[in-house]
């Protein structure tokens, strides 16, 4: 009983890290999900429920659709020091599907994403390829976004376009622990600041003004394992760069463990520390080509820790019922952003609450 709870433990928590990162050759589970999302930080409150449905059609092609919505009010720091606070709402909707020949999956889908000033579309196609006797799973994947950014009093303006390849590896290593390698590139051009966000000049706000493209790359090695009495544990490691200068570095671990046949807890940290872009200051001596003074351009150091509890409800009419809640504490420092209300380097604290009822046939 205790080698199978491990083993399930790989099994869920392999699927939790990898997702669609390194893909898998069979098809997902007919599942219906509901999620309740609260989001805090420091003046910014985000609200909204999300649906999940998916859907096989035979034993080649799976089908899924989604729908998110954001109810977002803000009096955050950026807001209450440069404009009035806001609110507004997002909804995002995605479709996709999944295909199965042999050892391959392909996974294609498209989101769209409607604010009041901002709208995003992106397109998406993965492939997955496993090797040697299914031990390796070799994944390739793409992404195009075209968004269309605007600004509540002016309307549209302007335009950004989006690129994305990942590449990603997954091997396992023994009846109780896998490997991960997966590696994304980033390309951006268009208008990639905000346009409601001021920096300053000798104590005197002007506007912002990002370079037009950015290229990025990003490496994440990970390892999930299960250890006796049904727990697992995991790890990961990810280093971030771009042509902006910024280089940053984030380290997860996890533990996960049964508790009798129905309860699986989890326990999560997350460290992640960042260095400034080249163009960033909180107070610049002069007026130059490129300014921003983005707290998410800045130096800072975050720690994360999270807690999920998932109960295992049994079968109700043929679907297998899980009901979930997970919470997440987030703490962010910046070195060189500072809070205009005190004179202070900035810090806050970010509170994260899911809850989730699943329905798996």
């Amino acid at each position: 009983m205790a080698a199978t709870k491990s083993l399930r433990a790989v099994a869920l928590l392999g699927t939790a890290l990898v997702g669609a990162e390194a893909g898998a050759v069979t098809l997902p589970d007919d599942q219906a999900e509901a999620m309740v999302h609260v989001y805090e930080a420091d003046g910014l409150r985000a609200t909204g429920p999300a649906v999940l449905l998916r859907k096989k059609l035979g034993t080649a092609v799976s089908l899924q659709g989604s729908i998110y919505v954001d109810q977002v009010s803000s009096a955050s720091i950026d807001v209450v020091t440069t404009a009035s606070p806001f609110k507004e709402t997002r909804k995002e909707f995605s479709v996709g599907g999944d295909y199965v020949y042999r050892d391959s999956q392909v996974t294609v889908s498209t989101t769209q994403s409607t604010e009041p000033d901002y709208k995003a579309r992106s397109l998406s196609v993965d492939v997955a390829q496993d090797m040697f006797g299914n031990m390796t799973t070799v994944s390739l994947g793409f992404s195009r976004g075209a968004d269309d950014v605007g600004r509540r009093d002016v309307g549209f303006f302007d335009k950004a376009r989006h690129w994305r390849y990942r590449l990603g590896l997954t091997q396992i290593l023994s009846p109780h622990w896998l490997a991960t390698l997966n590696v994304e590139a980033v390309a951006d051009d268009g208008y990639l600041g905000n346009p409601y966000r001021s920096a300053r000049v000798g104590g005197a706000f002007v506007p912002e003004n990002d370079p037009r493209t950015r290229s990025s790359r990003a490496l994440k090695l990970g390892t999930v394992g299960a250890l006796a009495g049904g727990s697992a544990v995991r790890a990961s490691y990810r280093y971030f760069w771009d042509n902006w200068a910024i280089r940053a570095h984030t380290v997860e671990a996890g533990y996960s463990r049964y508790v009798g046949e129905s309860f699986l807890i989890d326990g999560s940290l997350r460290l992640h520390s960042q260095g400034k872009a080249l163009f960033y200051s909180d107070n610049a001596l002069a007026d130059t080509l490129y300014l921003s003074r983005n707290r998410q351009l800045s130096s800072f150091k975050s720690v994360g820790l999270g807690a999920k509890l998932t109960y295992t409800a049994g079968k109700v009419r043929e679907a297998d019922i899980k009901l979930s809640a997970a919470y997440q504490l987030l703490h962010f420092k910046y070195s060189d952003f500072t809070d205009l209300r005190t004179g202070t380097p900035y810090a806050l604290n970010a509170h994260v609450l899911q809850l989730f009822a699943t329905a798996s046939f």
